[in-house]
């Protein structure tokens, strides 16, 4: 079914095209100069020190979370069994990476307008056992760090962010994915760069970037500096070191193709973070005070992956008619990320608990959806939703 307002449109111009091609034209297609480039790129626009690039958001938060288990910093440490806190609302693989180092998740509830952490919730669930708090900033939303980190205290919990949906966004002049001992960002199609498949993780941590490093690739130690902070020094004999391998890693590794349109494509975020925000400011204005609408309450500046409309508590509407009313007027939609995922039937294999009730993620599992925004302007788009 073809959309007049669809999830996602496209952000390349001849620039992209033409960084694929001269890749193609050297005849070598993997990992190289094009990503090291937009690596050092992403890390500036980011402010951090370290940038790796990985062939997926999800693949950056697998490396997050392995890091966490191989660093040397005892103060950063995680083991199996440690308790790490969650959203209850979000994709899939903000979860699948803490069950499968062994870490016991615990699911806290969200909140109905910001549809991230419910701060009271979270504050509540914090323990003694609490070694690791992922932050998910929701559909272009930072969290409210300020609270979070008095929240963390003096305590030793370590705070990673999944920053997957909210490139560009920013709390209090920082950009979000930055708060964190590490960020994972996704530059996936839908995303707000994109360079087909691809992640992005920062950290400001020597020894958590390198690990980062082995791990992307084999846990070998050929991308490793001579002198690391990951094992002992590398041999001058290109021969020898070409197969040693130090930590039980992946092959996660992108495409040169995919560094090539990453360098193009961040020259463009500040303009297509700004183009997002003026329609944010009008989604604002089109439906704030709706009798039966809640739109996401923007905490920071949002970089507004999308615009989530949540049929309020008390309202006669279906989220079944609301999704005829979207389809007719031309939007296509979908729930919001993966709804209130503590109800679906994978966290069966989880060693999970619930932090109280999760109410406004089963509000937002059975009550919400999104609609797509854009990097240019849509003024139509906002004229149909009045009409709701």
């Amino acid at each position: 079914m073809n959309f007049e307002y669809p999830l996602a449109t496209v952000s390349w111009g001849q620039e992209e095209l033409d960084g694929m091609r001269q890749v193609i034209d050297s005849g070598m297609y993997s990992m190289g100069a094009n990503v090291q480039a937009f690596e050092q790129d992403f890390a500036d626009c980011m402010g951090s020190h370290y940038c790796v690039m990985v062939n997926s958001g999800s693949s950056a938060n697998l490396l997050m979370i392995a890091t966490l288990f191989y660093t040397n910093n005892q103060q950063l440490k995680s083991k199996r069994g440690d308790e790490a806190i969650v959203p209850a609302v979000s994709w899939s693989t903000t979860y699948y990476p803490l069950y499968q180092y062994g870490l016991k998740i615990k699911f806290v509830d969200i909140d109905l307008y910001t549809l991230n952490y419910d701060l009271d919730q979270l504050e509540q669930a914090v323990t003694d056992k609490t070694r690791v708090i992922m932050a998910v900033n929701l559909l272009g939303n930072p969290n409210d760090f300020d609270r979070i980190n008095d929240i963390i205290g003096g305590r030793n919990i370590v705070l990673i962010e999944d920053n997957c949906e909210s490139m560009g966004a920013k709390y209090n002049g920082k950009m979000a994915g930055t708060f964190g001992v590490m960020g994972s960002f996704s530059t996936f199609f839908s995303h707000h760069i994109s360079t087909m498949e691809g992640g992005m993780i920062v950290t400001d941590d020597e020894e958590m970037y390198q690990i980062l490093l082995s791990l992307r690739s084999h846990g070998w130690t050929r991308n490793l500096p001579k002198h690391n902070l990951v094992c002992s020094d590398k041999s001058d004999d290109p021969f020898e070191e070409s197969f040693r391998f130090v930590l039980p890693g992946y092959n996660v590794r992108p495409l040169d193709m995919l560094g090539a349109i990453g360098v193009e494509q961040i020259k463009k975020l500040p303009a297509l973070v700004a183009e997002r925000r003026k329609n944010g400011k009008l989604l604002q204005k089109t439906l704030y005070e709706h009798p039966d609408i809640l739109i996401q309450n923007e905490t920071g500046e949002s970089s507004w992956f999308g615009f989530s409309l949540v049929i309020r508590p008390g309202s006669k509407l279906t989220r079944k008619s609301l999704v005829v009313k979207l389809n007719d007027l031309g939007f296509e939609c979908r729930p919001i990320v993966a709804g209130n995922f503590a109800s679906n039937e994978v966290v069966k294999y989880f060693d999970s608990e619930v932090h109280g009730t999760l109410k406004n993620a089963n509000h937002i599992d059975q009550k919400g959806l999104f609609v797509g925004n854009h990097h240019y302007p849509i003024p139509e788009a906002f004229m149909a939703l009045a009409k709701l």
